[in-house]
Order: structure tokens, then sequence, then C-alpha cells
């Protein structure tokens, strides 16, 4: 079995990076062999409970008050409504609803409504995962008590590359309120964006920050950059899709144990594209039309592609009964 490493050197991760491409997915996929069924995938949905006016200034976000995007803002949702939604997502094949709102940081009174969403949502007998931006150590407590299984809260890119995206909130406050989540006994969920101009050994080095913590994000979403009008980024040049392949791979092989999430980004991806990143070690996805604003690849998109491939849910639906 692979070994639980947390004591990458930046010379190695570059090198994995650097591989020949079938050789780099050969072992990758072994990898993936010896930690999961091959064939199997974990659906999440995701909603977006409050939406736009967020008061950081995230270079690729299209909810920041600061970038004019023409979204248009909405209210913290009704708990009915969420509850609705994670219905509809439970009964389309979703084991995990997430939700996200649009907060530089949850207030106590906010805080106490999305507690309510997580109860109904485990009452309806799904994984719940929450991202509401940082969190103080009593609220992840909070959360806890609530019965939070995941928290998302993504380092986005390379401490190094950092500034060059983000300058309201610092790296230091990310890793801190990971630090708040895994002492509260939440699993995290944290990764990354691939695409806004970052070097490979800046995609090296936010893979090295993710696997040598004291313990690796039981899930990893690796994000392809959506370059949404208005925002600094939406010029950014489009990446080789066998780059994002390989940090895909490089991610199964650094984090053996990890769920390796395809998020946002998918609807400019081939099929080709996801079928080699599910190969390389990628072994969840976000279903839905929507990921929190941007748009996703359809349900039947989605259960026509799974079908191809022969992929199953992990509650066993096989892809043409997918979704």
């Amino acid at each position: 079995m692979s070994e639980l490493r947390h004591d990458w050197r930046i010379e190695e991760v570059n090198a994995l990076l650097a591989m020949p491409f079938s050789d780099l997915m050969f072992k990758a996929h072994q990898v993936h062999r010896e930690n999961f069924q091959p064939n199997q995938v974990q659906v999440s949905t995701l909603l977006s409970i409050k939406t736009g006016a967020c008061p950081e200034d995230c270079g690729y976000c299209s909810q920041s008050a600061k970038h004019d995007t023409s979204l248009e803002k909405e209210t913290l949702l009704p708990l009915q409504e969420v509850v609705e939604a994670a219905q509809e997502a439970k009964d389309h094949g979703a084991t995990r609803f997430c939700m996200g709102a649009a907060w530089r940081n949850p207030t106590d009174k906010n805080l106490e409504r999305v507690i309510e969403m997580v109860q109904a949502v485990k009452e309806m007998g799904m994984e719940t995962c929450v991202t509401l931006g940082m969190l103080t150590e009593m609220q992840a407590q909070r959360l806890k008590s609530a019965g939070l299984d995941y928290y998302n809260h993504n380092l986005d890119t390379s401490p190094e590359f950092y500034g060059n995206v983000i300058s309201t909130r610092t790296y230091q406050d990310r890793l801190d309120t990971l630090e708040c989540v895994r002492n509260a006994g939440i699993n995290v969920c944290s990764g990354g964006i691939l695409g806004m101009g970052e070097s490979r050994t800046d995609r090296a080095r936010l893979l090295q920050q993710l696997a040598n913590m004291k313990f690796h994000p039981e899930s990893v979403p690796i994000n392809d950059l959506v370059k949404i009008e208005g925002t600094p980024l939406a010029g950014a040049a489009k990446l080789d899709p066998f780059e994002f392949i390989r940090v895909v791979a490089v991610a199964r092989i650094m984090m053996p144990k990890s769920y390796v999430r395809l998020s946002a980004g998918r609807t400019e991806m081939s099929d080709e594209t996801q079928a080699w990143c599910f190969f390389a070690g990628a072994n969840s996805i976000f279903y839905g039309e929507k990921l929190l604003t941007t748009d996703n690849p359809g349900e039947n998109h989605d259960r026509q592609l799974f079908a191809r491939l022969g992929l199953q849910t992990e509650e066993g639906r096989p892809g043409s009964t997918y979704l």
C-alpha cells in the first residue's frame, strides 16, 4: 500500500509533474487502485445559500463586491428551499450536499441559520459540507456539534503566487481556518484553482502545502479556472489540459487516500480530458447545472459520460441509471 507522507520536498513534486505522461499515468493509476475502487466515483452537489456582495477581492470570483460581474446579490436562502434542493440532489444520486455562502466570515447569527440547514440535511441521511469563509475555533466547534461532516476552505494556489490573486486575506488566514476545522474534528476539504497564470512550480507548491499538512485533506478539489467577465482573471490564458491531468495525477500520488474531486471548469473540459482525470485518480465530482454561480455539465451529460466509461457512483449506481 502507498505510504502516507507529510515531508514532500519541492524537488520531488516538480519531478513528478515532469515525468513522461504515460509513466505518470501508470504510477498514479497504480496508487489509485491500491486505495480505491477504480471505477467508482463519489458524487456531491453544491448549492449557493448566500450569493454575492462578498467583501473579499479574490481575482477569480464573480461574487466579490469589488468586481463588476452583473451578479445579483441574494440574502441567505430559507431553510425549506435548502431542504428541497438537498432532497432533489439525493434523489439524483448525490451522497454529499455542500452549501456555500459568500462571506469573509460568518456572524454568529448567520451561523445559527446555517447550523439549522446542516442539521436538516443530516436528518435526510446525506453527508454535509459547508464553505463559509474564515472560522474561529468556537464556530468550528459549533458546526461539529451540529453534525457537519466536511468544511471546504481552499488554499487556491502557492504561498508565493497567492498575493497576485487575493489581497484581502492572507495565506496564513486560510491555514488558520483549516487548523480550526481540523481541531474540531471536522473532515477537511481543501484544494486549489489551476490556470490563474501560476507557474508549474506554483502548482507543485500548492500540492506540497496540502500533502505536508499533519493530516491530508479528506477531499481535494481541483478546479480549472472559470474565466468570468468583470473579474481580474477573465483574460487568463487557458491551461493545457495535459497539465491539469498531471496535477490530478500527482495529487493522487501524494495524497493516496484522499478523494480527488474534479470541481469547477468541467464545462470547458472534453470528455477525453475528464476520462484521463478519472484514470489518473480523480474519484469525485460535483453534479448539477450550477457550482455556486458558474455553469457545470448537465445531469444527462454526466450520466452519459459515466455510462461510456463504465463508472458507478459510490452507491453502486451504474452510469446508465446514474442521476
